[in-house]
């Protein structure tokens, strides 16, 4: 989505809002496409004093995948994002300065690399999760596994101490 920013460029106090859906459903992530449903972008451009800020949120329910247990559910999304929209570099590069090209800004390129850096890196159905048996793959959040635990053979010597009591 291209953003004209012309109309307030150069007008301090104007506002300039935006409102678009992404399509991201062709991302991958791990093997996975967990963004199937529209990505709601809703954001505004700013004038104050000649400075143009642009601040944006983009928001999805994900279908997801616990990282411990394995269980499917819904998770809902929201990254927000904030910069500078400029028409020229002065001296220096930064990542939260935006140039402008014929005054026009692409809020969609914007929109889509803020959610993708905003995707965690482990996904959990809930904070507490317990996650799996590492001997009979049992859910631990369902309750105890019935499989007997093997002590850790370096403390054998020690459990044989105990036994002998």
């Amino acid at each position: 989505m291209v953003i004209d920013v012309r109309p307030i460029l150069h007008t301090p106090g104007k506002v300039l809002e935006f409102r678009f859906e992404l399509d991201l459903s062709g991302l991958e992530f791990d093997g996975r496409f967990p963004i199937r449903r529209p990505v709601a972008v809703a954001g505004e451009v700013r004038n104050t004093a000649d400075l143009l800020t642009l601040s944006l949120t983009a928001e999805t329910t994900l279908d997801a995948v616990c990282d411990r247990c394995g269980k499917e559910f819904s998770q809902d999304k929201e990254v927000a994002c904030r910069c500078m929209l400029a028409e020229e570099l002065q001296n220096e590069e930064s990542d939260d300065i935006v140039l402008l090209e014929d005054g026009k800004l692409d809020a969609g390129e914007l929109a889509r690399t803020a959610f993708i850096l905003g995707m965690d890196s482990k996904t959990l159905c809930s904070e507490d999760c317990k996650g799996l048996c590492p001997r009979c793959g049992a859910d631990l959040n369902l309750g105890p596994c019935s499989c007997k635990k093997e002590p850790d053979p370096r403390l054998a010597a020690l459990a044989r101490l105990l036994e002998n009591k």
